[in-house]
């Protein structure tokens, strides 16, 4: 998750819920969810209805921080807001994985499912609808909670439903419904995988790193059938199934930085605990699909050229490459005097909310956006970098 006009209908700065439901005492999370991700997905999950109410109405004896009544700055309202945000889209995007490869269940937002493309992302696991299911119900939870959260210090709720204007899949399984997300023109970065296996060399100092698959970064590619055509012939599902598998590591990579990065401005220890406690599901997620990206197979879509190499042949392989590699090398960090150490990269704060916009919007994830849209999520990007801890 690397980077206003006002228009009708609701406002970016305004509430997500025109009404807050109860549920439990609280607010409860479906109410979000209708209006927060599509029409009709509420359904099915009620349990998180009460999750909001403990947060919002009931401070548990054991807290040492002030108390969930408190007013937070207006920094950390905004890294929050812009988090909100964040979560929004990674909602919409999963949302669509799920409905072609995820279960399809009332847990979550779906549609009817892929068989052909299911059994394309199985070659990179078994579990794979299990994994995207589980990815997207945690995406919905953080977007849900951070509102809530929002709302329970008076603070307004982050709203883009007026945003939801992009076209679905015309492939069977896809809802057809407005999507904030593009999942059919992507221009994937894939030096994060190189990234992670650098022992010398950090974003932070201004490294780059090269591409694990360099075509993936040259053209604009699908990660889900655009329609029913692109379920054949079996190596173009299959490459349409190995993009994804390279996206879904590339997206939550960014979600891995970004809370470390935006923790280092709040000034609230409340928010910072916040911060803190779903930054490291966005990491669990990114080793996850960072290991299941290497079982991609080696192959070239015989649509479009594009060329999925062996990971464990030149110019990578050997112990650093190997495709089973997933834990963080340790490299530099801090100063070049100190010696490596095993951390997440980049954590360099400065920029790091736009950044997130600029590399979703070159990953091709908003091809089709109005020059608003662009706007909106500018002007909630700027006020989390400009956030400081002081409040």
């Amino acid at each position: 998750m690397h980077p206003s006009t006002q228009s009708p209908g609701a406002d970016v700065d305004g509430p997500i819920v025109a009404s807050a439901e109860e549920s439990d005492g609280g607010v409860n999370r479906r109410s979000f969810l209708v209006t927060g991700v599509a029409v009709g997905v509420g359904a099915g999950l009620g349990r998180f209805g009460g999750a909001a109410s403990a947060l919002a109405d009931k401070p548990t004896s054991h807290r040492r921080d002030k108390p969930t009544s408190h007013h937070i700055s207006k920094g950390d309202e905004a890294i929050l807001r812009f988090l909100a945000a964040a979560e929004i889209i990674e909602a919409d995007l999963w949302q669509q994985y799920n409905e072609f490869g995820g279960i399809q269940d009332g847990e979550v937002p779906g549609g009817s499912g892929s068989p052909a493309y299911v059994r394309a992302l199985e070659v990179l696991d078994s579990d794979m609808s299990q994994y995207i299911h589980d990815n997207t119900d945690d995406e919905l939870s953080h977007f849900t909670f951070i509102n809530a959260f929002l709302s329970s210090k008076g603070a307004e709720p982050v709203d883009l439903n007026r945003f939801r204007t992009l076209p679905s899949s015309k492939a069977s399984g896809a809802q057809q419904i407005g999507r904030l997300t593009n999942l059919m023109e992507l221009t994937v970065d894939t030096s994060w995988w190189t990234r992670y296996r650098s022992s010398t060399m950090n974003p932070d100092f201004g490294d780059s790193f090269p591409e694990a698959v360099p075509g993936l970064s040259k053209g604009r590619f699908p990660a889900i059938p655009r329609n029913d055509k692109d379920l054949g012939p079996e190596d173009h599902i299959q490459a349409i199934a190995n993009t994804a598998g390279f996206h879904f590591g590339f997206i939550e990579q960014g979600g891995t930085s970004l809370y470390p990065q935006l923790a280092q401005r709040v000034s609230d220890p409340e928010v910072l605990r916040v911060l803190l406690s779903i930054g490291p599901t966005e990491a669990m997620h990114f080793q996850t699909w960072h290991d299941k990206a290497g079982n991609a197979p080696a192959l070239t879509d015989p649509t479009n050229g594009l060329v999925f190499p062996n990971l464990n042949e030149p110019p990578f392989g050997g112990e650093e490459f190997q495709t089973n590699l997933i834990m963080p090398e340790p490299t530099i960090f801090l100063e070049k005097k100190f010696p490596a150490v095993s951390i997440v990269r980049p954590t360099e704060t400065e920029g790091a909310a736009m950044g997130a916009v600029n590399a979703l919007t070159a990953d091709g994830l908003f091809i089709g956006h109005s020059q608003e849209f662009f706007d909106a999520l500018k002007k909630l990007a700027s006020a989390a970098d400009a956030a400081t801890p002081d409040g």
